[in-house]
């Protein structure tokens, strides 16, 4: 089971970089960069609606699911 975050996808979009979304969603840099890049264990649904509201997005246009090839 794999879990693949879109966020890079969707700020190329919204012509938006990782400083101005940081800012906007009150996130600090590190964090972001660590949710972005898919190194996160996990996100908070306050962070995933900020981040939806900032980008104009749904949460499925950040996160993927892909299934593990057997």
């Amino acid at each position: 089971m794999a879990i693949i975050v879109n966020l890079d996808v969707m700020m190329a979009r919204r012509k938006m970089s990782l400083n101005e979304l940081s800012s906007k969603i009150d996130l600090t840099l590190s964090n972001l960069s660590i949710l972005k890049t898919g190194k996160a264990k996990a996100v908070r649904f306050s962070t995933l609606e900020a981040i939806c509201k900032a980008l104009n997005c749904q949460p499925g246009d950040i996160l993927e699911y892909i299934e593990d090839e057997v």
